[in-house]
């Protein structure tokens, strides 16, 4: 049995954009889906994979 995804939600800096992602808790990780379309699903990341995407986007790794 696959684990669903829980608290669904996006970032504070959205505001009321509806073109954005949302994060919700799975396991120790994390799942990712599109906020424009749901229905297609969502990816999953590690704790370590998701805490590793952040700093990098902290970090301004990306840029």
């Amino acid at each position: 049995m696959t684990a669903h995804p829980e608290g669904w939600r996006k970032s504070s800096r959205s505001h009321q954009r509806t073109s954005c992602v949302e994060i919700g808790r799975i396991g120790n990780g994390a799942a990712v889906r599109d906020t424009k379309d749901r229905s297609a699903g969502y990816f999953t990341t590690t704790g370590m994979q998701w805490a590793a995407f952040i700093d990098a986007v902290k970090n301004e790794r990306f840029e």
